[in-house]
């Protein structure tokens, strides 16, 4: 089991071995201690759960003290649950670190996109709009919606003004460029969703295969 919980570092330019300049996002990966296991005999199915990043304690309620206590941790903020193929491979209060992925080339990265607030259909949805010509009086809005007397209403997933962002989104096959086990940083090659800070996951790539 390799995927971990993280944050966004930010984003900068890193000179590789052979001097070429590649733009890469810095992840913090961990470290991450397992707090529960299920396994298939109690709970018919496999996963563990992991804790990242402290917490006051007086920000916890008494329920989850107890949980963090019984793994013998420190209250966590982020609880996350990951399924795996033997649950009893791992033990409770054991720490996970980006050494997990030494070996791994492509991964794949989970995040929650930036909130934008409420947009029109231009920003959210790309429309061209009308003219910017004198005596155009039609520039940004989204035009006819097929609301008249037939069909007399507005078809559900018609393109409309609305909330932008914050959606859980998922960056495939992005290539890691280094891991730095001393200070539990990974740097990936191209952009990850949400704003530096914000809480991601990383798993090994489920589509891309290395190459042999």
């Amino acid at each position: 089991m390799k995927s971990l919980i993280g944050k966004k570092i930010g984003q900068t330019t890193f000179f590789e071995e052979s001097g070429k300049a590649t733009h890469v996002t810095v992840l913090e990966m961990g470290p991450c201690v397992v707090i529960q296991k299920k396994t298939l005999e109690n709970d018919g199915y496999q996963s563990i759960q992991l804790g990242y990043a402290e917490r006051k304690e007086k920000h916890t309620t008494k329920a989850q003290q107890g949980h963090f206590k019984k793994a013998g941790a420190t209250p966590k903020r982020v609880l996350k649950e990951f399924r795996v193929e033997d649950a009893n491979a791992f033990q409770v209060g054991q720490t996970l670190t980006v050494e997990n992925f030494k070996d791994v080339t492509w991964v794949d990265v989970t995040g929650v996109t930036k909130g934008k607030g409420f947009q029109g259909v231009v920003r959210r949805h790309g429309f061209s709009g009308g003219r910017n010509s004198h005596g155009s009086m039609f520039h940004r809005a989204p035009g006819g919606i097929g609301a008249s007397s037939d069909p007399s209403r507005v078809f559900p997933g018609t393109r409309m003004p609305g909330h932008m962002g914050t959606d859980k989104n998922t960056i495939l096959n992005l290539r890691v460029v280094k891991v730095d086990s001393e200070n539990n940083l990974m740097f990936v090659k191209g952009a990850v969703p949400g704003a530096d800070g914000q809480i991601i996951t990383v798993r090994p790539s489920v589509k891309k295969k290395a190459k042999k």
